[in-house]
């Protein structure tokens, strides 16, 4: 027991060292390509701060422990929203300038519902996953079509700043891109190997493990750079992480998860961690949007959104010991 608790914690550490450095290695490569800054912090920061999930999840459905699958996704979905941004906000309040993410909001608003849809008959077959995978394809289609337009935005402007300060050399960017994904994947194998192996010796679903542990473990790097950008100001960059990543998690994490492994899933997930998940994207929507156009996520509701997490937290615990 005690080489599984170490296997996850070690998994969880080079998980979130391994992604920052996946990360940076993929933006500073697309960036000596050419690639416009919007169109980087859109799509390649986006994917990137999901890479843990999708490794996680993809592993996790081929040994059979779909729940880790879908509990990571979703559970990510709620940590994002409701810690990431709550801690966040509470350490420097996000304003929200930028036209991109407010035209991502409802986008995001929209792609819970077909997951909550999908969720309402109780299980996640190859088809619904495909579905997921398809508007995924289209989403990315309208992100490369905005990130490629001249039209200047708040967005792209902190993109570029952050890539300019943390530039590298085009062959340490490849390096680390390519090693990186290699230590994503090694990490990701000793994560599940140590999650299975506490659920089995507790009894705990790994639907459970997936919503707490490991959702958390793989929303480090969010956490990480979503401070980082807001003590500096770059608070689209913040919320921007947040948006892309929970976009990626509903449907790129759950599609290839459920094309691989498709899952019957406990009533318990819609009823539970699909409404919580569904109110809290219903919230950063109306915050993301604000009074008069005034997007801003405050202390106050930032420590409104902590203490939701908290609550949730504690109630999945307790129906482990119900």
């Amino acid at each position: 027991m005690e080489i599984a608790f170490a296997a996850v914690i070690f998994g969880l550490l080079l998980l979130v060292w391994s992604a920052d450095r996946f990360v940076e290695g993929a933006a500073s490569t697309a960036r000596h390509y050419g690639m416009p800054p919007l169109l980087i912090g859109m799509v390649i920061v986006g994917f990137g701060t999901s890479s843990p999930e999708m490794v996680v999840s993809a592993l996790a459905s081929l040994q059979g422990n779909p729940g880790i699958a879908l509990g990571n996704a979703y559970g990510s979905n709620i940590s994002n929203i409701a810690l990431i941004l709550g801690v966040t906000a509470l350490i420097s309040p996000i304003a929200v300038h930028s036209q991109v993410l407010r035209k991502e909001l409802p986008i995001l608003a929209a792609v819970t519902a077909l997951a909550g849809f999908q969720l309402w008959d109780g299980e996640i077959t190859r088809f619904d996953a495909l579905v997921l995978l398809a508007v995924l394809c289209g989403l990315m289609a309208w992100t490369v079509w905005q990130g490629l337009k001249k039209n200047e935005d708040s967005l792209g402007i902190e993109v570029a700043q952050e890539l300019t300060e943390r530039a590298m050399p085009l062959r340490r960017a490849l390096f680390w891109l390519v090693a990186g994904l290699v230590l994503l994947v090694v990490s990701s194998r000793i994560l599940v190997w140590g999650a299975v192996e506490i659920a089995n010796a507790f009894g705990v679903s790994d639907l459970i493990i997936g919503l707490t542990i490991i959702a958390v473990g793989t929303s480090l790097p969010e956490l990480a750079s979503s401070i980082i950008a807001a003590r500096k100001g770059e608070h689209d960059i913040a919320l921007g992480n947040v948006i892309g990543s929970n976009l990626f998690n509903t449907l790129a994490v759950v599609g290839i998860a459920g094309v691989i492994h498709p899952m019957t899933v406990a009533p318990e997930v819609f009823k539970r961690d699909m409404m919580a998940m569904g109110v809290l994207t219903l919230s950063l929507f109306i915050i993301g949007y604000g009074i008069k156009g005034q997007g801003r996520i405050n202390r106050i509701e930032g420590g409104l959104l902590v203490a939701f997490y908290a609550g949730y937290t504690v109630y999945l615990v307790s129906t482990v010991f119900a």
